[in-house]
Parts: C-alpha cells; sequence; structure tokens
C-alpha cells in the first residue's frame, strides 16, 4: 500500500490514483458479494424493478408512454439510494458480521442521525427535477412539431429525435453531477460516523482526484443499467446487487482512514 498515493480530508485520505485494474477487482468483488447473499441483493433488487414496471405501467394506463424515455432516463439517480443496504451487506461481510434482515435494512435509517435519509431526499429532489426539466424539454418540442406524448412514435419524428438528444445532453450532465456528489457520500454514510455535508466533500474529492477513473466507471454503470432494463427491468435483478457490492468495494479502495 506504501505506492498508493493519497489526499487528506481529515479524518480520512482519498486516493488519488485508481486505475481501471481496479474497477474490475471492484466489480469481481462485487460479484462475489451478490453469490454469497443473493437473498438480500435481490430484495433490494426487486423493490427497484417494481418500481420501474409499475411507472411503466403507469404511463402507458394514463396514454402517457411517451413519458417512458424520460422516466426511464431518470430513474437511476435513485439506484444510489436503493444500493445502501447493498453497502451494509458489503460492510458487513468484510467485518465478518453476522448477516440479518433487521441490521441490513436498519442501514437505511443510517446511524441514527438521519444523515443517509438525507441524501435521500435529496435524490428524490434531483429525480424530481430532472422530471420537470424532462416536461418543459418535451413540451417546447412537441409544441413545434404539433405532436403528442400519447405515444411512442413521437420519438420517430424529427422533432422527437432532437428533443431525445437535447434532453439526452441535459439528462447526462444532471446525472453527471448527481453521480460526483454521491459516489462515495453513500457508502462512507453506511460506514462511519459523519454528516452528510462532508461525506459529500469527499465524494467530490475523490471524483476530482481520479476524474478519468471515476468517469469510465459513470459509463460503465449507466450502460449496464440500461441493458439491463430493456427486459422489463428484469436484468437489474442482477446488475444493480452486482454495481452497488462492486461500489463499496471501490469506495473502500479510495477512502481510508489517516493514520498518524
Amino acid at each position: 500500500m506504501s505506492n498508493i498515493q493519497l489526499a487528506q480530508v481529515a479524518p480520512v485520505t482519498v486516493a488519488t490514483d485508481l486505475a481501471i485494474t481496479d474497477l474490475r477487482a471492484a466489480l469481481a468483488a462485487g460479484w462475489r458479494d451478490f453469490v454469497a447473499f443473493p437473498a438480500f441483493g435481490l430484495f433490494f433488487a426487486a423493490i427497484y424493478v417494481f418500481a420501474g414496471i409499475f411507472i411503466a405501467y403507469a404511463l402507458f394506463a394514463w396514454g402517457e408512454a411517451g413519458w417512458l424515455i424520460p422516466a426511464a432516463a431518470g430513474f437511476p439517480l435513485l439506484a444510489p439510494f436503493v444500493a445502501v443496504g447493498l453497502y451494509e451487506v458489503s460492510r458487513r461481510r468484510e467485518a465478518g458480521l453476522p448477516m440479518n434482515w433487521s441490521a441490513i435494512l436498519g442501514a437505511l435509517r443510517g446511524r441514527g442521525d438521519e444523515q443517509i435519509l438525507m441524501m435521500g431526499g435529496i435524490l428524490f429532489v434531483a429525480f424530481s427535477f430532472w422530471i420537470i426539466i424532462a416536461h418543459g424539454i418535451m413540451a417546447i418540442f412537441m409544441a413545434e412539431a404539433g405532436i403528442g406524448g400519447e405515444s411512442l412514435e413521437m420519438f420517430r419524428t424529427t422533432a422527437g429525435l432532437m428533443m431525445l438528444l437535447v434532453g439526452g445532453f441535459v439528462g447526462a450532465l444532471m446525472a453527471l453531477v448527481f453521480y460526483a456528489v454521491t459516489v462515495m457520500s453513500l457508502p462512507m454514510l453506511v460506514d462511519r460516523e459523519v454528516d452528510f455535508l462532508s461525506a459529500i466533500i469527499v465524494s467530490l474529492l475523490t471524483m476530482h482526484s481520479n476524474r478519468l477513473v471515476l468517469l469510465v466507471w459513470a459509463v460503465l454503470i449507466s450502460i449496464l443499467l440500461f441493458i439491463a432494463m430493456i427486459p422489463l427491468f428484469l436484468g437489474l435483478l442482477i446488475a444493480l446487487p452486482v454495481l452497488g457490492h462492486a461500489t463499496w468495494h471501490l469506495y473502500r479502495r479510495a477512502v481510508q482512514d489517516v493514520h498518524p
């Protein structure tokens, strides 16, 4: 470990030399955690999957199928909060602590200080803000083309394709910001007694110090989640737990205790 470069942010140090090999190692470790305790991963992923199916069904039932794409694009913003229970599973397995449902589900409450719930509130606001932005973008392009949002056919028009390009660009920027805010902060809140603002600062510093590798990780997460959502969200039953566990191991590699 002596060759690892670190930046100190009391009371932790942040590695500044993450590499692609760390992503492969994190994915391998995440897969091992999932295989070791699949029930927890399947449980949390199932919540996410059923929520996605419900949203899709509701949009079709309300005659607003055109909203399916922006809703699906913003849905991953909520994934980090769903993964909190997965972080606790990985933490307990790493520490050799017993696995039980009360402890795992209790992680969603944080350490009794509501810091994780506050982060969950931030993520929900982010998702709501994205829906508002997407609504504005759709309204502009649909009004210009004289089309409605009741059908997916709208995306075959020139205006619909332009709407996808503009919405995709804006959505990607928003997703990147919230990824940088949460990628290390939520695992840190599970791991340590720290306020959510300090955890966000550590997350942003880790992102700043390892831009290329963490951008690759963000792209990889996005691609895997998108592919997993195609078959009625069912691929998320595997992808979400593995990525959640893997993010914990990447956090453990990047954020370490300060040694005197």
